[in-house]
């Protein structure tokens, strides 16, 4: 028995070798493969000529669980071009996804309307819920240009819902989630824009319904 246990221990302490060894060598390709996602889904919502900063180095964590979604720190990548703003790319969580959270940037530029919106992350149904991937549907793309006054706060729904936003044949909680997380990401933008392109060391606090701070 000591001798299995000793060499069920060695195989243990290979395997976990072999574990770290795997992640150490490939820990800073899969952080380029992740920047690289990122910075093509951004360039997606503004396009790179829009800018001339590092979009990706530009950038705040917020904090607002009833604008953004989440009581954890969010980030806000900042667009400029010649030193003066361009548009902000917010995270923003839908939580009442239909199973479970839906992750979302939100693209907004400084006159407030929106220049395109992403799903990072979701558990939706396969096949039904999923249509939020813009990869599988246009059906996110329908958010470009929309504002907080055009539609209005009535429009900010699904059609179901007596808004003017389409939802999906057999599936409303998963576009709903999605239009309400958008919709408060929008008012998160108007009542903060002066104080999300300011620089980082400057920023003090956050507004919000319930003032939120910001690092």
């Amino acid at each position: 028995m000591l001798i299995a246990a000793a060499i069920l221990g060695s195989f243990a302490m290979l395997g976990a070798g072999l574990v770290g060894i795997t992640y150490e060598n490939t820990k800073d390709r899969i952080a380029a493969n992740e920047k690289a996602f990122l910075l093509r889904t951004l360039n997606e919502m503004v396009p790179a000529k829009a800018y001339d900063n590092d979009i990706y180095s530009d950038k705040i964590v917020v904090h607002s669980k009833q604008l953004l979604g989440s009581d954890q720190g969010l980030t806000i990548y900042r667009a400029r071009k010649n030193s003066q703003p361009v548009a902000a790319i917010m995270t923003a969580h839908a939580p009442d996804g239909y199973n479970g959270t839906i992750k979302l940037l939100v693209a907004v530029d400084l006159a407030g309307q929106i220049g395109g919106v992403r799903v990072l992350s979701h558990k939706e149904t396969p096949g039904l819920g999923d249509d939020i991937e813009v990869e599988r549907s246009p059906w996110i793309e329908q958010f470009y240009g929309y504002s907080l006054n055009a539609p209005g706060t009535q429009g900010w729904k699904v059609k179901k819902d007596g808004g003017v936003i389409d939802q999906f044949t057999g599936a409303t909680i998963t576009p709903r989630a999605v239009v309400k997380a958008v919709h408060r990401a929008l008012i998160f933008y108007f009542l903060n824009r002066e104080a999300l392109f300011a620089p980082a060391d400057a920023i003090r606090e956050i507004q919000s319904p319930h003032k939120t701070g910001t690092r």
